[in-house]
């Protein structure tokens, strides 16, 4: 080792007494040697390679008292001063180096980043001199720069000039919070090397002011013609439409051939007309209050709400360009932009993010303070759900909605500091400084490109106007809007720099707003050119699933020979693949089933329906927490070997090479899980796309996707989808929270034949009703509400020939030989109610009442209901009995359905549960007493005066 340490202090440029520093550059490189500048790794790897360093961990120690003994045997022949010299040489130049870090992990503290200097800039001793023992004496001694991306030596004043530039100009830089040192290598490289300047030439600066002079003049125009409507301006972030268009332009150059862009309100007309191409006459007619209706669109939209899409050209060819549909939920959007992005790289077999790029604009507020941004975060790098990395953008109007001060909006000194949780760098960018925004745009994508994760831009800026264009924000906000009122905008400042610049004249950037006032006025397209309809193979034709009905007829049986076919597939395991013995038994079972040899359960049902159209090409998703097992144990659409661990999709290598097969065990969120597979379903009408939760009632924490998105987009945007729902229901003693599926919630929702409920009692019907939604091109969500108990139910299962033969029954009449001219009365029920009715129906001998399922409780199936009533013509009551309270489940939602029975003479009532605040007892006792008292009343006609509901 001293013949190691000798070699290095021969070739080291430093003097003997710098050993500390060259100590702690050596145990630095001996980690990762990335870590060091390029100089000092071609030192240390000319170094002779000695044994001990062969898999051997090497006493840093030892180096270190090596390293101190080489600096003293040098210093004791030069004196006690000489000595003294060297240590504080070495002292300083670590300084230095503390001084470098510090700025690169706080300088972005004091960077200027806001256009309005609203706030002071914190005190921060760590950015100065004397922290870390140096002085302005120093500031013209050389120094080694260490990492820095700089000359191997400058003078301290350059260094500190340098630091100051990149991390405390107009772009304020958070990445030091990364662990990976490649990334953060990668950022320094390109933040150091550009200090945060973009090359641009006196072409590019041009065009910069030609979009804010867009960005601008489009507000100020719909500001004077449509005076004191709602448009949610851009005003004061205008730099938002140059760092789209460099994103898009960039995106293009890079091979990347669709981006799909999801934002709120803010500045959404000034993208759709200055960015996507929407032509301004259109926008022009929605401030008119135009009305347009097409497909399944029955009540429109505002027009901050609306999507648009179109093909712009870029530098490696005409790019796609979609802006989703976006309700008030502001960030709602972002999950559900993340699924139709990864349905579009599944089209494009874009494994790594390549071809699609994913992009979503954010407010401030809302970033920090809405916990489905942090859910989808979470999504990010997960298997199923990667889209290779997202570009986040937020317009950081400093304001939020009402409060101007971050104190009352947030708990974190940035409202992106959520982002912090995937390690995603974070770039502020003060939005008065165009060009560095087109630096951070380009440094955003390129990492985003390059790692494939997400990535940041926190364009910070201000709020012109008010929330609203009829907002007078200064009544909240005074000090902020006698600034905002005396501050020029962005494009004033950018023109007077380039004006000062001589990259224009003031003639000609006067003739840039007269010529933009001149194209609004004809009301053509304003923005590059674009393509609205242009022939792309990874286009989806969504004409075939148009003016279709859901009683459309479809043939949903498979042949017995595709039955034990397929069967034997999903049973044959990898060689050695040992089981678990509980789901041995549960495969033992399966080849039973499909031999005939045992009648067939909900599990074999389901896998049955997935393989059936697997085999036949169709592509099936699902996704939901423990789907792959089943919550209730009954799926198994993974094993796993029980000694290696490996795990096996059967359905997932049914038929290499036709349809695709994914299932994934989602993180623990329904909000994100829920919105990122309505948005897959509705890029991919090909693909059955399903979504179940783990109980039924646990849909509530997505209720503003339900709500906004898969009750109502047909309704506002026209947009169609065939997302199922699968939702466990039913009452098992288990209490409030694991018994209903909140069916009534689904029922009132239901208009327009937008969606459709069901609840299917038994295998086939399920595995029927599944090939149904994934056959037929109706597109159109199903929610269905799915057993526990009946999984395992003996009562509930199905003969070989329910799967070869007929189809989903929306109506199930009574399954039992009765003589129906003695019926007096007919039970309408869903679900596992009706086994409970028909095991007590059987013990008591009651053959005069007859028992009806209706499977599908909306679109509500008329034709068969009135064949079944007809069916009954001795019957007088009429009775609906569900196990759900009377101010939930169905029955207030569908008793209209059943006045023509009324008016027909006949009576109708209601049996279940009193009307109740919770949908059910916590106590098990209670329960089953309850359930009893239903089944008595139902079978025996004791309708309790209280709660009966007859129909008159």
């Amino acid at each position: 080792m001293s013949e190691l340490l000798q070699r290095l202090k021969d070739s080291s440029p430093f003097y003997d007494g710098n050993a500390p520093f060259i100590e702690s550059l050596y145990e630095a490189w001996l980690q990762d040697p990335s870590s060091v500048a390029e100089n000092w790794r071609r030192h240390f790897e000319s170094l002779p390679q000695v044994d001990s360093w062969s898999g051997e961990d090497i006493s840093h120690q030892n180096i270190v008292q090596d390293f101190r003994r080489m600096a003293r045997a040098k210093t004791a022949t030069s004196g006690s001063c000489d000595e003294t010299l060297a240590a504080q040489a070495a002292a300083k130049q670590a300084s230095v180096l503390r001084l470098i870090n510090a700025y690169r992990v706080r300088g972005h503290q004091l960077a200027d980043l806001d256009p309005l200097h609203l706030r002071e800039q914190p005190r921060l001793p760590e950015l100065t001199l004397p922290y870390h023992g140096l002085t302005d004496e120093d500031l013209q001694r050389s120094f080694n720069t260490g990492s820095l991306f700089a000359p191997e030596r400058l003078p301290l004043k350059e260094i500190l000039d340098l630091v100051e530039k990149v991390y405390t100009g107009t772009v304020g830089s958070e990445y030091m919070h990364i662990t990976d040192t490649v990334e953060k290598r990668w950022i320094q490289q390109r933040l150091e090397t550009y200090r945060t300047r973009p090359e641009l030439d006196p072409g590019d600066k041009r065009w910069i002011l030609r979009l804010l002079t867009a960005a601008e003049g489009l507000e100020k125009y719909l500001h004077t013609r449509y005076v004191g409507q709602k448009r949610f301006s851009l005003e004061g972030g205008e730099s938002l439409i140059p760092l789209l268009d460099e994103l898009i332009q960039r995106a293009g150059r890079d091979g990347i051939e669709e981006a799909v862009i999801g934002m709120a309100h803010r500045g959404r007309l000034n993208v759709l007309t200055n960015i996507i191409g929407k032509p301004p006459a259109e926008i022009y007619d929605e401030f008119q209050g135009a009305r347009k209706e097409h497909g399944v669109m029955t009540s429109g939209d505002v027009k901050y709400h609306k999507g648009f899409s179109s093909s712009i050209e870029t530098p490696g060819g005409l790019m796609h360009v979609v802006l989703g549909f976006n309700p008030s939920h502001l960030e709602i959007i972002g999950p559900v932009i993340e699924g139709s992005v990864r349905a579009r790289q599944k089209r494009y077999a874009d494994e790594q993010g390549e071809k699609v790029l994913p992009i979503v604009l954010h407010g401030d507020a809302a970033f920090a303070g809405q916990g489905v941004v942090m859910e989808t975060l979470n999504l990010s790098q997960t298997r199923g759900f990667s889209t290779g990395g997202t570009v986040h953008i937020v317009i950081n109007n400093q304001i939020g909605f009402t409060t101007s001060d971050p104190f009352d909006s947030r708990s974190t000194t940035y409202c992106s500091d959520v982002a912090k949780m995937v390690q995603a760098p974070i770039f502020h960018v003060n939005g008065d400084d165009p060009e560095a925004v087109i630096f951070v745009t380009r440094l955003a994508l390129d990492y985003r490109n390059h790692f494939h994760k997400d990535v940041v831009i926190d364009l910070v800026c201000y709020r012109r106007q008010g929330h609203n264009e009829a907002d007078e924000p200064a009544v909240t906000q005074p000090l902020m809007y006698q600034k905002i009122r005396m501050h020029p905008t962005t494009r004033t400042l950018y023109a007077e720099r380039l004006l000062a610049e001589g990259v224009i004249t003031l003639e000609q950037a006067e003739h840039m707003i007269e010529h933009y006032r001149a194209e609004l006025d004809k009301g053509e397209i304003v923005s590059r050119p674009v393509l609205c309809e242009i022939d792309n193979p990874y286009r989806v034709d969504w004409h075939q699933y148009q003016r279709t009905h859901w009683d459309d007829p479809i043939d949903t049986g498979v042949s017995l020979q595709d039955i034990q076919r397929l069967y034997e597939r999903l049973l044959s395991f990898p060689p050695h693949f040992k089981l678990h013995p509980r789901v041995a038994r549960i495969m033992e079972d399966r080849g039973r089933m499909m031999r005939g040899e045992q009648l067939s359960d909900w599990g074999f049902a389901e896998n049955l329906a997935y393989a059936s159209l697997v085999d036949k090409g169709h592509a099936v998703r699902m996704s939901g927490q423990d789907c792959r097992r089943g919550t209730f144990f009954h799926r198994h659409a993974m094993i796993a070997d029980q000694e290696s661990g490996e795990q096996y999709v059967p359905l997932a290598h049914l038929n290499p090479g036709k349809g695709d097969f994914d299932i994934i065990d989602s993180l623990l969120s329904e909000e994100a899980v829920l919105a990122f597979e309505y948005g897959y379903a509705t890029a991919e009408p090909d693909t059955l796309t399903i979504w179940e939760a783990q109980f039924g009632d646990f849909a509530n924490g997505a209720q503003v996707v339900i709500d906004q998105f898969i009750a109502s987009a047909g309704a506002k945007w026209g947009l169609l989808c065939g997302l199922v729902m699968l939702l466990p229901h039913g009452y098992e003693g288990q209490g409030p929270e694991h018994s209903s599926a909140r069916i009534e919630r689904y029922m009132q929702l239901c208009a327009e034949q937008n969606i459709q409920v069901c609840i299917p009692s038994t295998p086939a019907q399920m595995f029927h009703l599944l090939r149904r939604q994934a056959l037929r091109p109706y597109r159109r969500p199903l929610v269905a509400m799915t057993p526990k108990s009946l999984l395992r139910h003996p009562m509930a299962t199905s003969p070989l020939d329910a799967y070869t033969d007929g189809g989903f029954q929306p109506v199930i009449d009574e399954i039992d030989p009765l003589d129906r001219d003695r019926i007096s009365q007919v039970i309408m029920c869903s679900g596992k109610i009706y086994y409970e009715l028909l095991e007590a129906r059987r013990a008591r001998g009651l053959e005069h009442i007859a028992l009806v399922r209706i499977e599908q409780l909306y679109p509500f199936p008329r034709a068969d209901f009135d064949a079944m009533v007809a069916g009954y013509p001795n019957a007088w009551s009429f009775v609906w009995c569900q196990e759900e309270p009377q101010n939930q489940g169905a029955w207030d939602q569908i008793k209209h359905r059943f006045s023509r029975i009324v008016k027909g003479g006949k009576q109708v009532f209601y049996v279940g549960r009193r009307a109740a605040a919770a949908p059910a007892t916590g106590y098990y006792p209670v329960h089953v007493e309850e359930q009893k008292k239903i089944i008595d009343d139902a079978l025996g006609g004791h309708f309790d005066p209280e709660i009966n509901q007859r129909m008159i």
